[in-house]
Protein backbone atom coordinates (compact mmCIF):
# COMPACT_ATOMS: atom_id res chain seq x y z
CA UNK A 1 0.00 0.00 0.00
CA UNK A 2 1.18 3.47 -0.92
CA UNK A 3 -0.34 6.73 0.22
CA UNK A 4 0.17 10.27 -1.01
CA UNK A 5 -0.83 12.98 1.42
CA UNK A 6 -1.09 16.54 0.15
CA UNK A 7 -1.19 19.78 2.07
CA UNK A 8 -0.97 23.49 1.48
CA UNK A 9 -4.08 24.31 -0.46
CA UNK A 10 -6.37 27.19 0.39
CA UNK A 11 -7.56 30.63 -0.60
CA UNK A 12 -5.07 33.22 -1.82
CA UNK A 13 -5.36 36.59 -3.50
CA UNK A 14 -4.16 37.14 -7.03
CA UNK A 15 -0.45 37.88 -7.06
CA UNK A 16 0.10 35.90 -3.91
CA UNK A 17 1.99 32.69 -3.24
CA UNK A 18 1.22 29.23 -1.98
CA UNK A 19 3.32 26.13 -1.35
CA UNK A 20 1.93 22.66 -1.82
CA UNK A 21 3.52 19.58 -0.29
CA UNK A 22 2.96 15.91 -0.98
CA UNK A 23 4.49 13.11 1.06
CA UNK A 24 4.52 9.52 -0.16
CA UNK A 25 4.59 6.66 2.31
CA UNK A 26 4.10 2.92 2.42
CA UNK A 27 5.59 0.03 0.50
CA UNK A 28 7.94 2.06 -1.68
CA UNK A 29 11.13 0.76 -3.23
CA UNK A 30 11.95 3.71 -5.46
CA UNK A 31 10.11 6.75 -6.79
CA UNK A 32 10.98 7.56 -10.38
CA UNK A 33 8.99 10.74 -10.81
CA UNK A 34 6.64 12.92 -8.85
CA UNK A 35 4.41 15.62 -10.15
CA UNK A 36 1.44 17.89 -9.76
CA UNK A 37 -1.67 17.89 -11.89
CA UNK A 38 -4.69 20.12 -11.64
CA UNK A 39 -8.32 20.10 -12.67
CA UNK A 40 -10.08 23.41 -13.01
CA UNK A 41 -13.89 23.60 -13.04
CA UNK A 42 -15.22 22.40 -16.38
CA UNK A 43 -11.79 21.43 -17.67
CA UNK A 44 -9.79 18.26 -18.01
CA UNK A 45 -6.99 17.40 -15.66
CA UNK A 46 -3.65 18.75 -16.86
CA UNK A 47 -0.04 18.26 -15.87
CA UNK A 48 1.33 21.30 -14.07
CA UNK A 49 4.87 20.16 -13.36
CA UNK A 50 6.86 17.04 -12.70
CA UNK A 51 10.33 16.12 -11.52
CA UNK A 52 12.41 12.98 -11.91
CA UNK A 53 14.43 11.29 -9.20
CA UNK A 54 17.48 12.99 -10.67
CA UNK A 55 15.89 16.41 -10.55
CA UNK A 56 14.90 16.97 -14.16
CA UNK A 57 11.84 19.19 -14.23
CA UNK A 58 9.09 19.89 -16.71
CA UNK A 59 6.44 22.62 -16.57
CA UNK A 60 3.36 23.38 -18.53
CA UNK A 61 3.74 26.66 -20.39
CA UNK A 62 1.17 28.58 -18.36
CA UNK A 63 3.14 28.23 -15.11
CA UNK A 64 6.70 28.62 -16.36
CA UNK A 65 8.51 31.34 -14.45
CA UNK A 66 5.89 31.36 -11.70
CA UNK A 67 5.86 27.84 -10.25
CA UNK A 68 8.80 25.78 -9.02
CA UNK A 69 8.70 22.07 -8.35
CA UNK A 70 11.23 20.42 -6.06
CA UNK A 71 11.57 17.17 -4.18
CA UNK A 72 13.29 15.70 -1.16
CA UNK A 73 14.15 12.14 -2.10
CA UNK A 74 15.05 11.20 1.47
CA UNK A 75 11.56 12.17 2.58
CA UNK A 76 9.72 10.97 -0.54
CA UNK A 77 8.20 14.44 -0.69
CA UNK A 78 7.49 16.78 -3.56
CA UNK A 79 6.77 20.49 -3.31
CA UNK A 80 5.17 23.02 -5.61
CA UNK A 81 5.99 26.64 -4.91
CA UNK A 82 3.42 28.79 -6.64
CA UNK A 83 4.12 32.50 -7.04
CA UNK A 84 2.31 35.29 -8.85
CA UNK A 85 -0.88 33.30 -8.68
CA UNK A 86 -3.70 34.13 -11.08
CA UNK A 87 -7.42 33.41 -10.86
CA UNK A 88 -6.99 30.92 -13.71
CA UNK A 89 -4.74 28.85 -11.43
CA UNK A 90 -7.82 28.01 -9.37
CA UNK A 91 -8.20 24.24 -9.42
CA UNK A 92 -7.95 21.07 -7.43
CA UNK A 93 -4.28 20.10 -7.40
CA UNK A 94 -3.37 16.43 -7.35
CA UNK A 95 -0.05 14.88 -6.46
CA UNK A 96 1.19 11.99 -8.57
CA UNK A 97 4.00 9.50 -8.04
CA UNK A 98 5.33 6.94 -10.49
CA UNK A 99 7.12 4.38 -8.41
CA UNK A 100 8.38 0.88 -7.87
CA UNK A 101 6.83 -0.90 -4.91
CA UNK A 102 8.65 -3.25 -2.58
CA UNK A 103 7.50 -6.21 -4.69
CA UNK A 104 9.00 -4.50 -7.75
CA UNK A 105 5.65 -3.60 -9.20
CA UNK A 106 5.49 -0.31 -11.11
CA UNK A 107 2.43 1.85 -10.70
CA UNK A 108 0.93 5.33 -10.62
CA UNK A 109 -0.39 6.69 -7.36
CA UNK A 110 -2.51 9.76 -6.73
CA UNK A 111 -3.22 11.98 -3.79
CA UNK A 112 -6.71 12.96 -2.76
CA UNK A 113 -6.40 16.48 -4.14
CA UNK A 114 -6.13 19.87 -2.51
CA UNK A 115 -8.14 22.92 -3.53
CA UNK A 116 -6.35 26.11 -4.48
CA UNK A 117 -8.58 29.13 -5.01
CA UNK A 118 -7.15 32.40 -6.29
CA UNK A 119 -9.38 35.44 -5.80
CA UNK A 120 -9.16 38.44 -8.08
Amino acid sequence: QVQLVESGGGLVQAGGSRRLSCAASGSIFSIEAMGWYRRAPGKQRELVADITHGGITHYTDSVKGRFTISRDNAKNTVYLQMNSLKPEDTAVYYCNAKLWGTHYEYADYWGQGTQVTVSS
